[in-house]
């Protein structure tokens, strides 16, 4: 619990058009479906609510933001401060241009699915089926099936720390494996994506395709944030895992999944603390018999409870 004998967080917060809603449940914006709560979740309207919230609020505010919350583990403490979530219908609008789209960093990547069939467009297929929000991609450089983010990002608008609109291209945001230089005190708002012309039956197959790769090959309808750790460079993380016989471990509600083994799933039961210390165990098991020490792909935010 947060202190509750202080002055209420939000009578100091900035006037905003969007919404602050206090003590909110990340348990439901997360796909583990674990969390304590955000002590104020602000929805703000448009990227200019944003900027005036950013200029207005207190200098030493802890702010952070979540997107879809598909590769998040937020601790049993919850957050304190402000989490900013873009889901107003604003951060989901999308407008074509010459060979490539401009898409709102709320929107989700399977809706990218519905704006290229309609419009015979191609090459972001690959994004369809990864979980998530556009935004999150970026910071990430989500990728799958030979393709990267990087692959087909022209360009991103952000809220910087101070409060302003900028536009970045690809290239300065030095995106690579699982990774960018993507300042923390930075919002992405939209991202402008390269496409091509292609017919929509061929689109379809393709997406279908992919889609059919991840049942078979990695769980679902279960309560998972997709692959935990990343693959050291030039091995595969789930051979390392599998080696170092971690492929059957538990923590309480928390286990690795029989699918695919860099999956750590929920089974309904577990907390945040279970999940990050199954995940903590299988690092050092596999320290323990490679001398290789895994890398989270997971973010984890939050204090422990």
């Amino acid at each position: 619990m947060f202190n509750i004998f202080r002055k209420s967080l939000v009578d100091i917060l900035p006037q905003v058009r969007g919404k602050y809603q206090k003590n909110v449940s990340l348990s439901k914006h997360t796909w583990f479906g674990v969390g304590g709560p955000a002590e104020i979740m602000y929805h703000p309207a448009d990227a200019e609510d944003l900027c005036r919230f950013i200029k207005e609020k207190p200098y030493n505010l802890p702010v952070c933001l979540i997107g879809g919350g598909s590769n998040l583990l937020v601790r049993d403490g919850g957050i304190p401060g402000v989490v900013i979530k873009l889901d107003s219908p604003y951060f989901k609008r999308w407008s074509p241009g010459e060979g490539e789209i401009t898409c709102g960093a709320g929107m989700r990547n399977a809706d990218l699915k519905k704006i290229m069939l309609e419009n015979a467009l191609g090459g972001l297929e690959f994004l369809c089926s990864i979980p998530g929000h556009l935004g999150g991609s970026i910071k990430t450089n989500a990728g799958c099936f030979g393709k990267e983010i990087k692959d087909v990002l022209v360009k991103a608008t952000i809220v910087d720390g101070t409060g302003n609109i900028r536009e970045v291209p690809a290239k300065d945001l030095t995106l690579s494996y699982r990774s960018s230089l993507f300042p923390d005190d930075w919002v992405i708002t939209s991202l402008t994506l390269r496409t091509e012309p292609k017919d929509p039956s061929e689109t379809l197959k393709l997406i279908n395709e992919q889609k059919n790769y991840r049942m078979k090959a990695q769980p679902h309808n279960e309560k998972t944030a997709g692959s935990t750790f990343k693959n050291p460079e030039g091995l595969k993380a789930w051979e390392l895992i599998k080696k170092a016989g971690c492929a059957d471990l538990r923590v309480n509600g928390a286990k690795v999944s029989e699918k695919h083994c860099n999956f750590l799933i929920n089974t309904g039961n577990a907390t945040a603390h279970d999940l990050e210390t199954l995940g903590e165990t299988i690092v050092q098991r596999v320290k323990d018999d490679t001398s290789i020490t895994l890398e989270w792909e997971i973010k984890r935010m939050g204090i422990h409870k």
